[in-house]
């Protein structure tokens, strides 16, 4: 491969990761006390971690393996 080809699949790299950080959900408010799917307490430290969260982790991991 020549040099060309290295240099376009790095920009090809970079602008996925570009896009992928743009796309990210970004949380904010205030986070649910208790799992709006399974029901279940949400930790004070994810809670503190991750602001506006509504999920805990199972439903969370759950709900992006579908999607």
């Amino acid at each position: 491969m020549d040099e060309r080809a290295f240099d376009l699949a790095g920009e090809a790299e970079e602008k996925q990761r570009q896009q992928g950080v743009a796309n990210r959900v970004q949380y904010c408010g205030v986070s649910a006390l208790e799992c709006g799917e399974c029901g279940e307490g949400i930790p004070e430290k994810r809670r503190l971690a991750i602001p506006g969260c509504q999920l805990c982790v199972d439903c969370q991991q759950l709900r992006e393996r579908r999607v």
